[in-house]
């Protein structure tokens, strides 16, 4: 480690330990992109977060909250400083009269789960995985396939902040209230999430089924109860053979009964797909045919109606396997454009420009299976809505994920164009892009239009974070006003180049402010961490106070 970033971590708080190393490799859960940030921070208490927010500030560097990386775009690139939470990661309360749990922030889903499920509670919907951090999985709009829930933030009553002037903010609906409309999806741009109020629900059980049928029965069925007749559904589509997996689950008190196993669910027929998707990248035209392999091995459906049908714990009944590498490309557009969009897309993925009206060459494109079809609901939670939600606030919102692998860490060919393609169509159908999914055309502008609070959004970060302490390229291509000329903030990280890695993917590299040789001492960061210390922690500043020009 730089031996003046040691020197400065001695002048501040030296009984509070500065856990960091160098050498660290970054890289996203799908390892589409790497990184290489020049230090790697664990904190273990609050002070120790205080401490990494203050050397920050003296030493000019960006800081990064980062849990298992399963956004496979760069939102988590740096080459700056780099904060894992995994070791603050502990249940602190938990009121059986409220089924409210207070925990820190950088505790993983399944521990939080694993705890709960022993006080009898449980979280009451999920996403996809159960890796994430609570908040980056929060932070991120992160969702389940239910018309019944919303997003998972929906069930946060309160969050502590730690802000980039050392500050541990609390909000909620009643204090600061723009700040948590704000933090409920921060996409870390607004400082450190700390500590987090979620609200469980007694631990329940799932009886799900699933069954096999063709796509336009899906379609002719939409209107008619296929979202609404039990509390979880969602639908893989598989695009070549026309046809779809539904997937439904409703809460029940039956014994357990797991599905059988088959030599599929292990690990040969993991490798034996992992092994065709590879080969598909150099002969694409197996993927028709890899479809129908898909269909009657992992599903083990040979013809329409077929079905299969378990019960299961509801929060390990609720995940799904997300089996290799790959893209994702996952937009929210209202539930009622669905058809459409399934029927346009369909027809352009088997040559019907006159059915798809989608603008671009099919030639060389090929696809996986299954496309994701998810569903929430937002519009009728009476509680706050996050600034950058990016659900429709006045009905159902769809979801349609269109996933790609990358065998072995290789791009499939022809991924580009599907997802220009795909994002134009979901673009026409007055879609959002989810924020932590690979999305590529989409232009600032936009984005603004999409988002009709994203100006109080900006400004509740402006005035929590006015020199960028937590900015990056991400942010400033995406979200950040261009009315400074992109002049980039005091501390903010700019992209500086992007190499092919060798091991697949990209190796991003930041460009980083010089670091100062600075006449003052340590005492005004000294005085920031003793001065928040004796503050309250549900303090907010009107405006943030700019610390002065000095550092490591």
């Amino acid at each position: 480690m730089d031996p003046n970033v040691e020197w400065e971590s001695s002048q501040i708080d030296p009984d509070v330990p500065f856990r960091a190393s160098s050498n660290h490799r970054h890289h996203t859960w799908a390892k589409t992109y790497h990184s290489f940030p020049e230090i790697y921070i664990q904190p273990r208490t609050t002070k120790e977060i205080r401490k990494v927010v203050a050397l920050a500030q003296r030493c000019r560097r960006r800081l990064v909250v980062v849990g298992c990386g399963h956004s496979p775009s760069d939102l988590t690139c740096t080459s700056s400083w780099m904060v894992n939470l995994d070791h603050y990661n502990k249940v602190l309360t938990i009121d059986k009269s409220s089924n409210c749990v207070t925990m820190q922030a950088g505790i993983r889903l399944y521990d939080l789960m694993a705890q709960l499920k022993e006080n009898g509670l449980a979280m009451p919907n999920l996403g996809s995985i159960d890796n994430q951090s609570i908040a980056g999985a929060f932070a991120t709009a992160t969702h389940g396939s239910s018309t019944r829930h919303g997003l998972l933030s929906q069930s946060v009553r309160s969050l502590k902040l730690m802000l980039a002037d050392g500050r541990e903010v609390l909000c909620a609906p009643d204090q600061h209230a723009d700040l948590f409309s704000a933090a409920l999806v921060s996409l870390g741009a607004l400082g450190i999430i700390t500590e987090v109020v979620f609200q469980a629900v007694p631990t329940f059980k799932i009886q799900w089924s699933q069954s096999l049928h063709p796509l336009e029965e899906i379609i002719g069925d939409w209107e008619r109860g296929l979202w609404t007749r039990a509390e979880f559904t969602r639908i893989w589509w598989l695009p070549y053979k026309k046809k779809a997996v539904k997937w439904t689950a409703d809460k029940t008190e039956e014994n357990i009964r797991l599905p059988p196993s088959n030599w599929w669910t292990g690990m040969i027929g993991f490798h034996t797909y992992h092994t065709l998707l590879y080969i598909s990248t150099w002969f694409p035209r197996i993927l028709p045919t890899l479809e129908s392999f898909v269909l009657n091995v992992q599903y083990g459906f040979t013809h329409d109606g077929a079905h299969k049908t378990g019960v299961q714990d509801g929060q390990s009944g609720l995940l799904m396997n997300c089996l290799y590498s790959q893209f994702v490309n996952e937009w929210a557009i209202p539930l009622e454009r669905g058809p459409e969009a399934l029927t346009r897309l369909s027809a352009w993925l088997h040559g019907d420009q006159t059915t798809s009206q989608i603008p671009y060459d099919l030639n060389g494109v090929y696809v996986h299976a299954p496309i994701e079809v998810r569903v929430t609901d937002t519009s009728t939670n009476p509680g706050v809505r996050p600034y950058l939600d990016n659900t429709v606030p006045s009905g159902p919102t769809l979801y349609l994920n269109a996933t790609l692998y990358r065998p072995y860490n290789t791009d499939p060919p022809g991924w580009k164009r599907y997802y220009e393609a795909f994002e134009w169509l979901m673009k026409e159908l007055g879609g959002r892009p989810h924020w932590a999914k690979n999305f590529s055309t989409v232009t600032k502008d936009e984005i603004h239009s999409m988002y009709p609070k994203m100006g109080e959004w900006l400004q509740v970060r402006e005035e929590v974070d006015p020199e960028g302490t937590f900015v990056g390229d991400w942010h400033r291509r995406l979200l950040l006003p261009s009315d400074r000329g992109e002049v980039p903030l005091r501390l903010e990280e700019r992209r500086l180049r992007e190499e092919t890695a060798s091991t697949g993917g990209v190796n991003w590299f930041g460009q980083l402010p010089a670091k100062s040789s600075s006449p003052h001492s340590s005492d005004e960061s000294l005085g920031m961490i003793h001065g928040s210390e004796a503050g309250h922690s549900d303090t907010l500043p009107t405006s943030a106070t700019k610390t002065e020009e000095q550092g490591c």
